[in-house]
């Protein structure tokens, strides 16, 4: 049950929304009285190994390529305590706050499960940094994706043993020890097993999977604003979108990406100006014609996307595991090969929407293609430049995509003395992925951008409801045609209105809901 916007933490699995929540909007997570009866019961059964002779990975053994070490009693709480220490060795920059929040609340939605032997008291820490909005200094690079994300989950767990960096709610770096006694958090010597439990998990991976997932259905709505005002500016036509022509080719993606086309496009005064027999064109370019062949095709990747990352949010992920009937097993579920291909394929679609809006966009700008628009949409060619070197930045974005789609998970580098020897590098697809993510956003910014400006040079004819509204909303804060002037500022000004929603929001109060 959820209330007063706790999302609550129990053996079933979160939404993709709730883990959204509380990685972006800072919602607080409370565990339920299930989960806490389940962490107890399995704790239980890693005590009684821990107190037996027979050995057990990561109770009575050491780790990876260790683990034929039996380790004594007397040093099992050490045992856990170097586990965390040494292995929190990541470098570089710190990763967003809101990936460090993902990958806590998916960890604590593991630990829930009871499948992982921890107790709730330590679990309850985590629960705690949380709500206290304490995170852990997380660094770019560390994770191999395999034996889960252990670098970045490693530096949680120093969290909870009070130890290491932290940002504090106000976003301050302060030292964990210091941070955790001011929030009135008791931090935890990890008992057997319990090192183990907190890091060997895909959750860094699957958080980034999962608010690529927000991003991406927002931004493809967007894509599909940018093509429709695109088409309208260049004067094509909308009868290619028509249902029973998208209904030959049965992609799901590609029928929600016409249906909106044909939606945003309804009413337009600028359409309805070249339906007549002096029009001689008899079709438009694959740019145009076949924008919902594209965006639908990502729209269905993405479609994928989500169902590899609600079968993880249903994974109790963590090695050896307690299972129902008490036995306590090694198992390879902590790679990360499922999320890292989909991390990676999303980096395809993502590439390829872009690079359709960049060429949408020349085509706005070249005085031969544009058909009547002046040459870079500037107020007086030669003089102004217009538009031109903002397709520059556009193309400069694409060239980068194009890198980044390049997949990381075929790239396996053998780790631990050869006991690791396949790694699925599904942390680095997710931080490129993220890169991904920021530049399309960006290239659709500047499609919008100049298709407004176009759209602004064919008065007196309108746009549709639809169309009309985006430029609307852009008016608000970005002046329309004139001579040139400060571009960098306004393109900023697109891509806000691009990432927090407006423009989405504002052509749906004008057309209803896109699909």
């Amino acid at each position: 049950m959820r209330d007063n916007g706790v999302v609550e933490v129990g053996p079933g699995p979160l939404g993709l929304g709730e883990v959204v929540r509380v990685a972006r909007g800072g919602a607080r997570v409370r565990l339920d009285e299930d989960a806490v009866a389940e962490m107890a019961a399995s704790r239980g059964r890693i005590e009684e190994l821990a107190e037996g002779a027979t050995p057990a990975y990561g109770v009575s053994t050491g780790f990876g390529a260790l683990a034929t070490r039996h380790i004594d009693p007397a040093l099992r709480a050490q045992l856990q305590r170097s586990l965390v220490r040494s292995h929190a060795a990541g470098s570089g920059a710190e990763v967003e706050t809101e990936v460090t929040r993902a990958l806590m609340v998916l960890r604590l939605s593991t630990l829930a499960t009871g499948h992982t032997g921890i107790r709730p008291k330590t679990a309850k820490v985590l629960e705690s940094l949380l709500n206290a909005g304490i995170t852990p200094v997380v660094h770019e690079y560390g994770s191999l994706g395999c034996s889960g994300d252990l670098a970045p989950l490693s530096h949680v767990a120093l969290t909870i043993m009070g130890e290491g960096p932290v940002r504090d709610a106000q976003g301050n770096l302060r030292e964990a020890g210091e941070a955790l006694k001011e929030a009135g958090i008791e931090p935890v010597e990890l008992a057997a097993k319990e090192g183990l439990a907190l890091i060997n998990g895909t959750d860094g991976m699957l958080g980034m999977l999962i608010m690529a997932i927000d991003d991406l259905t927002r931004l493809l709505k967007t894509a599909d604003i940018s093509a429709a005002m695109s088409v309208e500016a260049l004067l094509g036509t909308d009868r290619v979108f028509a249902a029973d022509l998208q209904a030959l080719r049965p992609h799901p993606g590609q029928a929600a990406s016409a249906a909106n086309l044909r939606q945003l496009l309804g009413g337009s005064g600028i359409m309805e100006s070249h339906r007549n027999e002096g029009c001689t064109r008899v079709q438009d370019a694959y740019s145009l014609r076949c924008a919902p062949q594209v965006a639908g095709a990502a729209r269905d990747t993405v479609a994928h996307a989500r169902l590899v990352a609600e079968r993880e949010l249903v994974s109790a992920i963590d090695n050896p595991v307690v299972l129902a009937d008490g036995r306590v097993e090694s198992n390879g579920n902590f790679h990360g090969a499922p999320v890292g291909y989909v991390l990676d394929f999303l980096a395809i679609a993502v590439a390829d929407v872009a690079s359709m809006a960049e060429r949408r966009t020349d085509r706005m700008l070249d005085v031969a293609r544009s058909h009547g628009l002046p040459a870079f949409l500037a107020d007086d060619p030669g003089v102004d430049s217009g538009h031109m070197i903002a397709q520059y930045t556009q193309a400069a974005i694409v060239s980068e995509l194009k890198r980044l789609a390049v997949p990381a998970s075929v790239d396996s580098i053998p780790s631990s003395a050869m006991q690791e020897d396949h790694v699925s590098m599904g942390w680095s697809a997710g931080r490129k992925l993220r890169r991904a993510v920021d530049g399309l956003t960006r290239v659709l910014a500047i499609e919008l951008l100049t298709a407004a400006r176009a759209i602004d040079l064919r008065r007196p004819h309108l746009p549709g409801a639809g169309t009309g509204a985006a430029v609307a909303l852009l008016r608000e804060s970005v002046a329309g045609p004139g001579s040139d002037r400060f571009l960098a500022p306004e393109i900023e000004n697109a891509v806000r209105l691009v990432a927090d929603g407006s423009f989405v929001a504002a052509v749906e109060a004008a057309t209803g809901p896109l699909a």
